[in-house]
This record gives C-alpha cells, sequence and structure tokens, in this order.
C-alpha cells in the first residue's frame, strides 16, 4: 500500500494515454441512449420527401473540428442517403474546406451523386448576419457564384432556388459568432423557417431553450450529440470512437482515485494502530 501511495504520476500517465489511444484504433461502440434534442433533429430529417432541398451552413474552424466535423459527416451523409438536395454555405473563412473535406468523404458511399446536381458548395461571403438578412430577399444576389466560380443560373440544383422559402430545412454547424444564436435571431424568427444546429459541448446549454421553444428543430451537442447522431444514422465514425476513449479514460481515473484512496486510508490505519502499539 505504501508503494500505491507513491506510486510515480508517470504511470497514471501512461494508463491515460493507452485508455485513449486503443478504443480509438479498436473501437468498441459501447452502446448509449439518444438524447431528445438529438432524436428531434434525426426526425426532422426523416419527415422530409426525397428530392427537398436543405441548406446547411458549415461555421466552424479547426480549433473545434474534433467535436463539429463529426457531425458534419453526419448530417452530409444522412442527407444524401435520404436523396435530398444539399446546398451549403460558410460565413467563417475556414468553414469552406472543412465543409469540401466532409463532403468529399461522404461522396465515397455515393459516388452516384453529381454536384451541380445533388449537392453544391456555394462558398465563403463575408458579412456575418447582413448576409443572413441578404438571403432572405434574394440568394443568387448574395451568393452569384458557388465555390468553383460557376454562375448560380448555371447550376441545376439552384433552380427555383430564391430565398429561404425554398429550402425544406436549414442546418447551421456552428462553432461560435456567427452561428446559432444569430441564425434563430436573424432568420427563423424572421423568416419563421425549420432550423436544426449542431455546436460544440460549451455552447449546448445555452441553445436548448431554443429547442423547447420550437426555434430549433433539434440540437447535436458537441461530441456526444455527434456521438448519438452517428448511431441514429447507422454510420458509426470519430465521434463515436471518441465517446468510447473518453468512456475508457474515465473509468481508468476513477480508478486511479479508488486505488489511491484505499492506499491512502490503509497507510494512514497502520501508521495509526503502530503509534497505539508503541
Amino acid at each position: 500500500m505504501e508503494k500505491l501511495e507513491r506510486l510515480d504520476r508517470r504511470v497514471i500517465f501512461v494508463f491515460i494515454a493507452i485508455s485513449v489511444a486503443l478504443p480509438l484504433l479498436f473501437p468498441v461502440y459501447l452502446d448509449f441512449s439518444v438524447t431528445p434534442p438529438v432524436q428531434s433533429f434525426y426526425d426532422a430529417i426523416e419527415k422530409l420527401p426525397p428530392g427537398s432541398k436543405v441548406l446547411v451552413s458549415c461555421d466552424y474552424d479547426p480549433g473545434s473540428m474534433p467535436e463539429l466535423f463529426p457531425m458534419n459527416v453526419a448530417v452530409f451523409y444522412h442527407l444524401l442517403s435520404r436523396d435530398l438536395k444539399v446546398i451549403t454555405i460558410q460565413l467563417w473563412a475556414t468553414g469552406t474546406l472543412l465543409a469540401e473535406r466532409a463532403m468529399t468523404e461522404v461522396l465515397k458511399e455515393f459516388p452516384e451523386k453529381k454536384y451541380g446536381q445533388d449537392w453544391v458548395n456555394l462558398g465563403f461571403k463575408e458579412g456575418r448576419e447582413v448576409v443572413m438578412v441578404s438571403m432572405g430577399t434574394s440568394i443568387p444576389k448574395t451568393f452569384p457564384t458557388d465555390s468553383r466560380g460557376s454562375k448560380v443560373e448555371d447550376i441545376p440544383i439552384m433552380e427555383g432556388v430564391k430565398n429561404f422559402d425554398d429550402f425544406a430545412l436549414l442546418v447551421n454547424i456552428s462553432g461560435g459568432l456567427p452561428g446559432t444564436k444569430e441564425w434563430v435571431l436573424q432568420v427563423q424568427s424572421r423568416y419563421h423557417v425549420k432550423l436544426g444546429s449542431g455546436c460544440t459541448a460549451v455552447s449546448a446549454p445555452e441553445f436548448y431553450p431554443y429547442v423547447q421553444s420550437g426555434q430549433l428543430v433539434g440540437l447535436l451537442g458537441g461530441m456526444k450529440g455527434a456521438a448519438e447522431y452517428e448511431k441514429l444514422v447507422k454510420r458509426p465514425g470519430t465521434a463515436q470512437r471518441g465517446m468510447d476513449a473518453q468512456s475508457v479514460s474515465h473509468i481508468v481515473v476513477f480508478l486511479f482515485i479508488l486505488i489511491g484512496n484505499i492506499a491512502y486510508f490503509s497507510v494512514k490505519g497502520t501508521r495509526k494502530r503502530l503509534k497505539v502499539s508503541r
């Protein structure tokens, strides 16, 4: 017990590293329940008729990528698997490459989907809330070309798309400002469109009231929300592997705390008995 009490902390670090690395390399996909906001998000997409157009705004950066990229991939996968038309934009300059990367990953499973017919990336536009309000008036004027420089009027999927009324659903993957709050205040409240959100875990508590009020049809909160969504769409990804690593590492930390306390009180009791006997 005295040896355990004096255990080198580097040994603990090694065990934690192993407990994180092994589930990432060899996922076990531990089972967990799906929370109502995530289920509502999934159900909102499931109810859309095939061929409906969905706007996805990817507003995040590499710093929030571990939480938001998995849900971005899962959203694109779910939409294309339901034969829905995906139109994506970015209000963060860093979001363009991440959105393209997410779609590229998904298209490996849908090689029949064609750019310009099944999905399009209108790219990044500076202006934050101004861009949101401008889209409510005219999307072709706000985004006259896509990310590849093609004119919007020449892209088949953009035929008939004038403003938010032409979308069956809006989805925002939010890493901060501008993000979900601005989409609710500037777009949902003004144009009364259906809006779903995926956000970082630290932001999620701020947005749960929007779900309760009906301003959001659903919410994916952090890596846990992304993992739940992956479970629903039946496509295990990095979020579920991340939750495996998190769960196993928490168990290891708990065991070390338990062992440490047992060692401490055992040694303390032994020392006390030795003092009494003397």
